[in-house]
């Protein structure tokens, strides 16, 4: 049987709020489906790891269904990421999604937010 703590540990530990807005989320979304075979080595990740943040992802979209059409870009929703994909994430705001990303503004604002909450 596995404790707690690994079983905690196993699930990636602590729970992060990040606030990002709509557009913003389903920029960095088709920026991690963009990855080939090759970028996720390079940034040591698996298809798993990959997949896992997609969730986190794909669990704000569906609360984005509640949101009126019209106002949804300016929407800001919750992404609840554990730390280890937000360090994984911060990995990828600073290396890839530049290549990726057509709104530089957002490369700002997603770098700060992540930097700021380690």
């Amino acid at each position: 049987m596995r404790s707690p703590a690994r079983r905690w540990r196993e699930r990636g530990g602590r729970t992060v709020r990040l606030a990002l807005a709509f557009d913003d989320i389903m920029e960095i979304a088709l920026a991690l489906l963009g990855l080939a075979p090759a970028e996720l080595d390079a940034l040591g990740w698996t298809f798993a790891d990959r997949k896992r943040l997609l969730d986190h992802f794909l669990a704000s979209g569906k609360a984005a269904q509640r949101n009126d059409p019209a106002t949804l870009s300016d929407t800001r929703l919750e992404l609840r990421l554990p730390l280890r994909d937000v360090r994984r994430l911060r990995t990828f705001v600073h290396r890839e999604l530049p290549k990726a990303a057509s709104n530089a503004a957002l490369l700002d604002r997603l770098g700060a937010i992540l930097d700021g909450l380690s």
